[in-house]
């Protein structure tokens, strides 16, 4: 089918009244048609993402419910346990796509779980495996603008779905017709029991999981900390509070951005990673006492923070924090003596490698993972099959995403939430601000710099753009890349490293991706990874120095070359 013969076909399909006005209003023009119909939407190792609308395109209910229903026919033709839990965020529709995908499974004779009102993905991931599920969703689109919604697909283990059995339900959404009716209602299904609201027994356990991995509670206690936090409309606003709450953070609320609000009228881009979204919080904590700011994005798996500094708000980034988070909770279990043998950390590729000079400094081992918090999870996974879960220290992503403890298997900003908090008060009680902390970091292991740069490409060939591009610098190395040496080349699609002064080759042992690295001696790295499904490349930078200027100043040479 080309684009008009889907257009013609969902407007012949006999849809309700609603859908067929949106659908005639887009009659005459060409670029919506193309948008909307040109191809279906796909489903990836992630789910699904979308602009929410009527066409095959867009997310809407009917490409949910085909969603949902190759999840229930791959997991009926499986070994894997015939029950399946759902979550869902703040966003325009997601009650209602949830409620959608309980009904596609419990069609199919699965017991599903569906939390009974907005809960973290996080939570979700807890639920899959404290229910014993054998996936899970989680609506959401995370940090998009307000005219998005995703559905997040989870396995097992409670990690995002992986390539093998996304292939799979891709397979099987292929084969399923589109706008098969219900066979009961979700009401119904409820009252035969098939589908099920998860209680508030789950919701106390998980509270009492993430207190458990706690570093210092009584810091908190003993401490009167300050925080402005806001949930940025989103499924932050009721964990986040409770468990800080419950070890007394006195909390100020960012009140235009404590409810839900799909149009996320305030921010209109939810990212914790962009300056924009803390303008809110700072306008609060303006006018309170505060020692630190604390944002969480709409589904609650990534946290961002700002420190006052005379009278202005530094905003942290998502490699020093994680940094700063390590090192708190290294130092704390090195003084207690309780680091096993073999424990490691995780950090993505992606990452500052400051990371691995601070766990070195422990006597802790530092992994290196594709970018995709699927891969901290499958570490503890491999760690949990070996009856060594409790090696896990912390896992981290450049992107602002955080986990300590093993009960989930996807970056958690309530527990990230608490280790800040806990951080500030250590420093706190000795005077100091995270700021501090911070300076004494790069005064013990370096200047480290980092910048994501994003070149967004247009057109109708963006995508072959995108691939030319990569390919174009797998061609032609360079030799140095704003002054420094270029020494060795990681090529992690066909898995080789190069050492760039002698020619040897070695394998590296991740899976395959299209990622380059290339990595400048001691001085840092430049690594370029396109997107999957967007057309553009994404370029990050780390530069290495022994003081801050010439840090910076070897960064801004390594952008200026990458970038002409």
């Amino acid at each position: 089918m080309n684009y008009m013969d889907r257009y013609e076909f969902w407007c012949n399909a006999g849809l309700p009244e609603d859908v067929q006005k949106e659908l005639q209003s887009i009659a005459n023009n060409e670029e919506e048609l193309k948008g909307r119909f040109g191809s279906d939407l796909q489903f990836g190792t992630a789910g699904m993402r979308g602009i929410m609308g009527a066409g095959s395109n867009r997310l809407n209910r009917y490409t949910v419910r085909r969603a949902a229903q190759g999840m229930a026919a791959w997991l009926s033709e499986s070994d894997l346990p015939k029950i399946a839990a759902i979550g869902y965020d703040s966003r325009h529709n997601s009650q209602l796509f949830a409620e959608i995908c309980a009904v596609a499974f419990a069609e199919s004779g699965i017991l599903t779980y569906l939390y009974d009102r907005l809960a973290p993905t996080p939570m979700l991931s807890f639920a899959v495996r404290r229910l014993g599920c054998g996936c899970g969703i989680v609506i959401s689109a995370s940090h998009n603008s307000g005219e998005y919604n995703g559905v997040k697909c989870y396995g097992p283990d409670g990690c995002q779905m992986t390539d093998e059995p996304a292939a799979i339900v891709t397979q099987r959404i292929a084969a399923i017709p589109y706008f098969v009716p219900e066979k009961k209602s979700f009401r119904e299904f409820m009252d035969e029991g098939l589908i099920r609201y998860i209680g508030q027994d789950i919701w106390e356990e998980y509270y009492q999981t993430v207190l458990a991995e706690s570093v210092g509670p009584e810091m908190l206690r003993s401490t009167d900390l300050n925080v402005v936090y806001t949930p940025l409309c989103g499924t932050g606003n009721e964990p986040v509070r409770e468990v800080l709450g419950r070890l007394n953070v006195n909390m100020h609320i960012v009140a235009c951005q404590e409810k839900p609000d799909g149009d996320f009228k305030t921010c209109e881009y939810p990212n914790p990673e962009t300056d924009a979204a803390l303008n809110e919080s700072y306008k609060v904590a303006d006018k309170v006492s505060c020692d630190v700011i604390l944002g969480t994005d709409p589904d609650c798996d990534r946290v961002a923070i700002a420190v006052p500094c005379n009278g202005e708000y530094i905003k942290l980034s998502g490699n020093e924090l994680g940094c700063l988070l390590l090192d708190y909770i290294l130092k704390a279990r090195t003084s207690r003596g309780d680091i096993s043998d073999g424990a490691i950390t995780v950090r993505s590729i992606v990452s500052s490698p400051l990371a691995d000079r601070i766990a070195e400094a422990y006597g802790v081992t530092m992994k290196a993972v594709l970018t995709g918090f699927k891969y901290i999870g499958g570490e503890i996974l491999e760690l949990e099959n070996k009856g060594q879960e409790n090696k896990f220290i912390f896992g981290f992503e450049e992107s602002c995403g955080y986990l300590k403890g093993t009960y989930a298997r996807d970056k958690d900003a309530v527990v990230a939430s608490m280790l800040v908090c806990e951080l500030a008060a250590y420093l706190k009680k000795q005077g100091k601000s995270i700021l501090d902390a911070l300076r004494e970091l790069y005064e013990t292991y370096g200047q480290f710099l980092a910048k994501v740069q994003s070149i967004e490409l247009t057109g109708a060939d963006a995508m072959e753009k995108a691939a030319n591009m990569m390919a174009n610098l797998r061609k032609q190395v360079p030799e140095s890349i704003g002054g420094a040496k270029v020494t060795a080349v990681r090529d992690y699609k066909i898995r080789v490293e190069k050492d760039m002064i002698t020619g040897e080759e070695r394998p590296i042992s991740l899976p395959s991706s299209n990622v380059l690295e290339f990595i400048l001696g001691n001085s840092g790295s430049v690594i370029a990874r396109p997107s999957g499904t967007e057309p553009k490349v994404k370029f990050y930078y780390t530069a290495v120095a022994n003081t801050k200027a010439a840090a910076q100043a070897l960064l801004d040479a390594m952008v200026q070359q990458m970038s002409s």
